[in-house]
């Protein structure tokens, strides 16, 4: 499919008819008129030279009961990535029980679709039934007993989707925000190999798909430390590993948060040992600070208090303009590491079913992401197809320089 470029009678048609829509003077955004453009810009399309754009699904999104986010998903992604349905809670939730069908509709509708396809996630200390690190007497259970259960669970999730999912975080969340790897049963039951077990039995179950490692704050300077660790050490032992998410989970509209320095340092980081970098999980809080922590631990809850819940009634044009920008800074350092990045993951699809309405703080209204709670693009939206558009720009001026040379 063409680029549209900007400037082009098409764009400038889309953007104006949207504008129109989102930003009526003294209006807040999430009370307009639910409206369809037919002919607005694609990320798909926009990034198609760049890297591969996604977005998280949940159920809904695939079995008939939010058919305006399918549609979004169909015409604006490039892949999509199992927001929960694969997880062990969700999948396995008894020694010899399986639920496949939630699984299955994910995979079929990408399949349909022709998506890249990203299983999430086969190993996690968190959304883990107690039953997989228990024995029969409700004690730990032995280390061989422990890589048998992860053998025999990767085996039939990856093995099931064999050829269609295209690549899995294998690993989820395993370093803490000193370096280490982080306490949890698998560590203290099985050791620090778990990590290379895992990646190792996702290889034998499919050894076509991607494997990666996904993990929040590896940004930050000792927990990027400790990243570069564990992929030395898998690729010492010759261990399969594609790439490495950086969850942009919960990021923010202040430039420190993730700063362009950091962020730089972890995608050079890991170009230099040999693996892409994947920006996972994306969504940026436009919300007041719940707290100083600034990782993203689903555990981590904070009471509610008006003051940090402004936006009820919808995101002032001052705030939905700061976002866009946020944005387009954000995607413009991707688009300039684009040789090193594989792929950009939105968590979610559009405001009202975000994971920030509910954490950390439960019954928050949030706007993080690029579609609105009435499925409409938001500036943020054009800002990022706007970003690409720029690229291509100055790319095309580049390259006529040489050839005039």
């Amino acid at each position: 499919m063409k680029i549209v470029r900007q400037g082009t009678p098409q764009v400038v048609g889309a953007v104006c008819a949207v504008i129109f829509l989102v930003i009526t003077p003294g209006c807040q955004t999430n009370q307009r008129s639910k409206t369809t453009v037919s002919n607005e810009p694609t990320l798909k399309d926009a990034y198609k030279n760049y890297f591969l754009v996604g977005a998280a699904l949940n159920d809904d999104v695939v079995n008939g009961k939010d058919p305006n986010a399918a549609a979004i998903v169909e015409k604006q992604f490039s892949a999509i990535t199992a927001e929960n349905v694969m997880k062990w809670q969700i999948i396995h939730p008894l020694p010899n029980k399986y639920n496949f069908e939630q699984a299955d509709r994910f995979v079929e509708f990408g399949v349909k679709n022709k998506k890249f396809i990203v299983g999430h996630t086969l190993v996690w200390h968190a959304m883990t039934p107690m039953w997989v690190f228990r024995d029969a007497n409700d004690k730990p259970t032995t280390r061989e007993e422990l890589l048998a259960r992860m053998k025999e669970h990767i085996a039939t999730v990856v093995g099931r989707y064999k050829g269609k999912v295209n690549g899995w975080d294998v690993v989820n969340e395993a370093i803490t925000d000193s370096g280490n790897l982080v306490n949890s049963p698998w560590l203290r039951i099985i050791g620090d190999d778990f990590i290379e077990k895992a990646f190792e039995y996702a290889h034998e179950a499919d050894p076509n798909a991607e494997l990666y490692y996904n993990d929040f704050s590896l940004d930050n300077p000792a927990k990027r430390e400790g990243c570069i660790r564990l992929v030395k050490n898998l690729k010492s032992r010759g261990v399969r590993i594609d790439a490495v998410g950086l969850q942009g989970e919960a990021w923010r509209l202040e430039s420190s948060n993730p700063s362009r320095k950091n962020l730089q340092a972890f995608i050079d980081a890991m170009s230099e040992l040999g693996v892409k970098v994947m920006i996972t999980e994306m969504c940026i809080d436009v919300l007041p600070s719940a707290s100083f922590y600034r990782g993203a631990d689903i555990n981590y809850r904070v009471d509610g208090r008006k003051d940090i819940n402004p936006y009820v009634d919808g995101l002032p044009d001052a705030v939905q303009q700061r976002l866009a920008r946020r944005y387009a800074e954000l995607f413009t350092i991707f688009l300039q590491n684009a040789d090193k990045i594989k792929r950009v993951t939105m968590w979610g699809v559009y405001d009202k079913t975000s994971w920030l309405n509910n954490w950390p703080v439960r019954g928050r209204t949030g706007y993080p992401l690029l579609f609105d709670r009435n499925y409409q693009p938001k500036p943020a939206f054009f800002a990022v197809v706007k970003a690409a558009e720029k690229q291509l720009t100055a790319e095309t001026a580049e390259n006529a320089e040489k050839k005039i040379k």
